[in-house]
């Protein structure tokens, strides 16, 4: 019998799957963008829009397709492709980077500004605090939507739209002038800005739990299961969208009074001190704080799902404890070393990720072969190692020579040709093998 789900329940599942993508990161890189952009803002904007919610749409469609289970999406490629990589994800984007973040931004942001002095007991207690709020709620799975998706959600969606209000109604000034790169490529800067959320990486990890969330709901006939899920995805690409292009504006517009900032969390700060007073200060801890603290529920509770489904003697509560703790550790005693090791890795799994994405997208309407999918990840994984080690700070001598000489290599994304080739390449061989 087929569960039809009510609006309510659908519009709890889009804002949950708003709160698990809106990160801190999310929230400042638009109005950096929007100071840099100025009055190429719109095509700059509009750039990030296709790959900052696009391409994160369109990695939770493949991932309903499978169900939730990257394994499956993986095992095109190759058995030990299957066995290394969605671990690699999970535990880089968990553990190992994301969820650490979270809490050191939310002291930084949250709680930092109302101390007197800040220390590292007052770190330790902070985030023991989160983290232990993070448990919690991802302890029983079956009621992050009612509470995530039903009340923290719509505090900190409300806290945004205050934001946005004010800074449409009274702006801080004139839109500024575009600079550097936005001046003659302001769409495709955008585009590659985009990129940087990382947010597509984010939605295949984030796939199990929405997908869990859905079926504890009674929906079990497996179409339905992905419709809803692309149905909570549309909602929450709306809801990114309409943070995004609000907070782009307020960056246009601050350039008068605030001058240009080096980074958006500098942005976010000085703007909304400019349009609140110190009634700012408490908002803003209220939107950093509530973006992370959803954030770092929705990356322990899918990296608990997904170890626990590996390791078959060990329990769901005794693995996210375990992630909680290596987290508030972490957060506490070499966050700056961990990323410092954690975001190579994720710049050279992030181009495989966007190719493993869009040859499943392929898939659905033709089959394609293993050979393709070898040769077309391969291209891409080359690259991302490159770009990885680069990130580590190594020299690449005659290496970085050649691979400057790639396509669309200076904008961020020169593994585009060699999957290309690589994919080509697979599908000779495939048809030269029959």
């Amino acid at each position: 019998m087929k569960k039809i789900l009510p609006v309510k329940e659908v519009l709890a599942l889009g804002f949950f799957m708003f709160a698990l993508f809106l990160g801190a990161g999310n929230l400042i890189f638009p109005p950096h963008l929007g100071q840099q952009a100025g009055e190429a803002m719109w095509p700059s904007i509009g750039g990030f829009l296709v790959t900052g919610v696009g391409l994160p749409l369109l990695a939770i469609i493949t991932i309903s397709q499978v169900e939730g289970d990257l394994d499956v999406l993986a095992n095109r490629v190759h058995r030990i492709f299957a066995l290394i990589f969605p671990v690699v994800i999970y535990l880089t984007i968990g553990p190992f980077f994301g969820i650490p973040r979270t809490g050191t931004v939310a002291y930084e942001v949250g709680v930092v500004p109302f101390l007197s002095s800040a220390n590292a007991l007052t770190l330790f207690l902070s985030t023991l605090v989160f983290f232990g709020v993070t448990f919690w709620l991802a302890l029983n799975p079956a009621k992050l939507v009612d509470r995530v998706g039903k009340v923290l959600t719509p505090i900190l969606f409300t806290a945004i739209v205050i934001l946005a209000i004010r800074g449409f109604t009274s702006p801080l000034g004139d839109v500024g002038r575009a600079t550097g790169p936005y001046i003659d490529g302001a769409y495709f800067t955008g585009f590659i800005e985009g990129f940087l959320t990382m947010d597509a990486m984010g939605a295949l990890v984030f796939g199990i739990v929405i997908i869990s969330r859905i079926q504890e709901k009674g929906v079990i006939n497996v179409p339905d299961v992905r419709s809803y899920t692309i149905k909570a995805g549309i909602i929450a690409g709306i809801a990114l969208s309409f943070v995004y292009v609000t907070l782009a504006y307020i960056g246009a517009t601050s350039v008068d009074v605030i001058g240009h900032m080096e980074n958006g969390g500098a942005v976010l700060i000085a703007v909304t001190a400019r349009l609140f007073g110190p009634f700012g200060t408490v908002l803003l801890a209220i939107i950093i704080t509530g973006a992370c603290l959803t954030t770092s529920v929705g990356l322990v509770s899918a990296c608990g799902e997904f170890l626990s489904s590996r390791l078959k003697n060990v329990s769901y509560p005794v693995i996210i404890a375990v992630i909680s703790l290596f987290s508030l550790t972490m957060a506490n005693l070499g966050l700056t070393q961990l990323i410092s090791f954690s975001l190579p890795i994720l710049i050279a799994m992030y181009p495989v990720t966007i190719v493993l994405i869009a040859l499943s997208l392929i898939h659905t309407v033709l089959p394609l072969s293993r050979p393709v999918y070898c040769g077309a990840i391969i291209g891409a994984l080359l690259i991302g190692i490159y770009d990885g080690l680069a990130t580590a700070g190594l020299k690449m001598g005659e290496i970085a020579d050649i691979v400057g000489y790639l396509p669309l290599h200076a904008e961020g994304v020169g593994w585009i040709v060699p999957s290309i080739i690589g994919g080509l390449l697979g599908y000779l061989y495939n048809v030269l093998k029959q």
